[in-house]
């Protein structure tokens, strides 16, 4: 049916080293006045050059609002999937303020036939990752400085390969019809 592609926000918490929240100068900024951060396009976490992203562990809120005319939605009789592509590691997706659950394993994919709606609808999924990227960004910072603390001997030092982590993509809109 339709892709969301373009640009997404998203919130990652600065309590555990993401980007501090920023006022936006007369220059443009790519954090938001409520601390998000533009993603033009859905990438690993690891592939962005902050430090508080790429190394970030935990959970980030990506937002996005897309439209859908109503021959797009159908006679209701079909149903209405969001294909959230690939994630790393679980998302919670709420359509429109509606929770409608939990994705941790393939195919990534909600019904959201009860909460989409013609015209303007508001996403919202909430991704977590592993941490292992926090632990490895921490091994590179002095102890004062660290995030995460752990007295189990984990392995990652900090030139350990980093973990994917986030939503992927691609993010698609479905359909069916019976």
């Amino acid at each position: 049916m339709q892709e969301l592609a373009g640009p997404w926000e998203v919130v990652f918490d600065p309590k555990w080293g993401g980007p501090v929240k920023k006022e936006v100068s007369s220059q443009k900024s790519e954090v938001s006045r409520n601390g998000g951060v533009s993603f033009d396009k859905l990438i690993s976490w690891t592939e962005r050059p902050e430090e508080g992203i790429k190394y970030y562990s935990g959970t980030a809120v990506y937002r996005k609002a897309f439209d859908l005319p109503k021959s797009a939605i159908g006679n209701r009789q079909s149903e209405i999937f969001l294909s959230l592509g690939v994630v790393h590691e679980l998302a919670r997706v709420r359509l429109n303020g509606k929770d409608l659950g939990v994705v941790w394993c393939a195919p990534w994919r909600v019904d959201i036939s009860s909460a989409v709606k013609e015209g303007t609808n508001e996403l919202e999924i909430e991704v977590v990752n592993l941490w292992a990227n926090r632990l490895i960004g921490d091994a590179a910072l002095p102890e004062n400085q660290r995030f995460s603390w752990t007295f189990v001997a984990h392995g990652h030092r900090a030139d350990s390969k980093l973990l994917s982590s986030g939503l992927l993509g691609p993010v698609q809109i479905l359909g069916t019809e019976f």
